[in-house]
């Protein structure tokens, strides 16, 4: 007989298996906001540098922040399916351990899709010339 986890652990389980799912999505859309909009206000003004930071180097702040919280994401999402895989192998597993193993593996593929997405995207932030008319 296992005790029940009380109402802050299940809050706080929860918030973290919604991060396990859905941090890769919101960290690609920041990402993509953030590198298209400092390119494009560089490429406005005519510059190679924002606040009199290079442009390159604020483009990699915007890559590298949102991939390191995909792949904090995507650990998250591979231990909680970690964690379910236990139980269910021990026979303790009910409709709530098979729904957080399913959003688990949705996360770490998700996760996956995403991390490629943004490196992806650095690298042809990164590479190509910001402002070619």
């Amino acid at each position: 007989m296992s005790a029940q986890p009380g109402p802050r652990i299940r809050l706080a389980g929860g918030l973290l298996l919604w991060y396990g799912v859905l941090g890769g999505a919101v960290a690609w859309a920041v990402h993509l906001l953030a590198a298209w909009s400092l390119d494009e206000l560089a490429c406005a003004a005519g510059s190679q540098h924002i606040s009199g930071v290079p442009l390159w180097q604020a483009l990699g702040i915007a890559v590298v922040v949102p991939a390191v919280a995909t792949a904090g994401s995507l650990l998250v999402a591979a231990f909680v399916w970690w964690r379910t895989a236990r139980a269910q192998a021990a026979g303790d597993a009910d409709r709530a351990t098979s729904r957080s193993r399913l959003l688990a593996v949705v996360g770490v593929w998700a996760n996956l899709l995403f991390l490629a997405i943004i490196v992806l995207g650095g690298v042809a932030v990164l590479v190509f010339p910001p402002c070619q008319r």
